[in-house]
């Protein structure tokens, strides 16, 4: 689906700021803050604002575009993989990682199954591990 189709699926007018904000996120690896963003994208867009880029993020997570992610300072970042996946939060680089397991959501699933939990249909797993990064220069491997 292009920019313009998902913007338009979510009742977003496909302007030249959206979409390139959208753009940005998809191309990016790491969970960006809204300045990381900005900075991202302003060299293109000389004209953009931080408040702009903070609006749009705030637009595109109200309409499900983009998904809302807490780091470990508080600080809150974006994260353009809008399918099921929990993170992984180094605490000493202040990095986000996605990792998906499906043999870990059939535990969690077989588990609540186990305790009767009742009244309660599961959506989505999303399964936060916090953690500190042995080596800052490696990257984290999920195997």
């Amino acid at each position: 689906m292009t920019l313009r189709d998902r913007l338009a699926a979510a009742n977003l007018k496909a302007t030249h700021q959206r979409m390139t904000i959208l753009a940005a996120l998809d191309d990016c690896k790491i969970h960006p803050s809204p300045e990381k963003v900005y900075e991202m994208i302003k060299p293109g867009n000389p004209t953009i604002s931080l408040a702009t880029v903070y609006n749009t993020l705030e637009s595109f997570a109200r309409a499900g575009l983009v998904n809302k992610v807490a780091s470990i300072s508080g600080n809150m970042r974006y994260d353009a993989n809008i399918g099921a996946h929990g993170h992984i939060y180094c605490h000493n680089t202040d990095e986000i990682i996605d990792y998906y397991d499906e043999d870990l959501n059939m535990l969690i699933i077989d588990f609540f199954k186990k305790k009767k939990i009742g009244n309660l249909k599961i959506k989505n797993i999303t399964l936060n591990i916090n953690g500190d990064k042995l080596d800052r220069n490696k990257e984290v491997t999920i195997k």
